[in-house]
């Protein structure tokens, strides 16, 4: 039996195949007994870059994530982040009956709703943030719970204009989670703002592992060093050095779930090369250190 290392180190980034390619989603419902959490257990992490969202009709599910670990009954929904690792099991080894649904929600914004687009983005924080609002309202995970329950059966049945119906639903989803997040998570930008900062994003992404410096950035974009400061934090809503100081650390938790590298190898992996300021940032984002965070996400 492998042990939890082994089974933290083979994560799996799966290739999710549309049953439709043009509305860019898989649905389907899993019935059985699910298996039974135990320390040892072998089954991959899995993430993918779809969003997910899991609605439980019979039994109960377990559902861990790397910032998480909730219960789901009969009537729950649940929504994971575009390549948030995460992995299920039967609540008490019951017998579970669920719909996953994998969707790839950039897809769906049509010019009529496209200035939204950025709420959605999950550039800052990923819309796993926003399962308060099925916890918080039971009008709201009713109605969540129904739409992807009909997004299901539209897929299945496939009649005519079964995609306009499926379309409708999705947006649906996007409408119900955007009105209900009183908490402001899906805070607005400028969606041409965005669209003009995407070089650095991708340089920022492409090179988390060396150096970044504003002036190399701010270049790309032909701004002043104080231009390109201001324009970044009105656009993205949080300064330059935040960003990547972020996802520096999201990837330092992917690291620890999913690789044996030691704690100073992944600060490395991440680009901080002070151990100080590593500790300092994951312990601000996580409320717990590295090593505290491995132990528990492995425990």
């Amino acid at each position: 039996m492998p042990n939890a290392m082994d089974a933290h180190a083979e994560a799996v980034n799966e290739k999710v195949v549309y049953q439709n390619p043009l509305l860019f989603l898989k649905v389907w419902e899993l019935q059985g007994a699910e298996r039974v959490r135990r320390a040892t257990d072998a089954w991959n992490w899995h993430y993918h870059k779809e969003v997910e969202f899991l609605a439980i009709i019979e039994g109960g599910l377990e559902v861990q994530t790397m910032t998480s670990l909730t219960t789901l009954g009969p009537g729950d929904v649940m929504v994971i982040g575009s390549s948030r690792p995460h992995r299920t099991w039967g609540a008490n080894g019951e017998s579970v009956r669920y719909i996953v649904f994998q969707v790839d929600l950039a897809r769906h914004f049509d010019q009529s709703i496209l200035p939204y687009l950025h709420h959605f983005s999950e550039l800052t924080g990923p819309l796993d943030e926003l399962n308060y609002i099925f916890e918080a309202s039971a009008d709201a995970r009713n109605e969540a719970h129904a739409l992807i329950a009909d997004i299901y059966e539209e897929t299945y049945r496939a009649r005519v204009g079964y995609e306009i119906a499926v379309s409708a639903s999705i947006k649906r989803l996007l409408l119900l989670m955007l009105r209900g997040d009183e908490r402001g998570i899906l805070r607005g930008t400028e969606e041409a703002g965005i669209a003009r900062m995407r070089p650095v994003l991708d340089y920022v992404d492409s090179r988390l592992g060396e150096r970044i410096a504003v002036d190399d950035v701010r270049q790309l974009l032909g701004m002043s060093y104080h231009h390109f400061i201001k324009t970044f934090k009105r656009t993205m809503g949080i300064p330059f050095v935040d960003y990547v100081n972020y996802n520096r650390i999201k990837k330092a938790e992917r690291l620890l779930l999913t690789t044996d590298l030691s704690i100073m190898e992944v600060s490395f992996e991440v680009g901080i090369w002070n151990m100080a300021q590593f500790y300092k940032l994951f312990k601000r984002h996580n409320q717990h250190s590295p090593k505290e965070f491995r132990q528990r996400m492995r425990n």
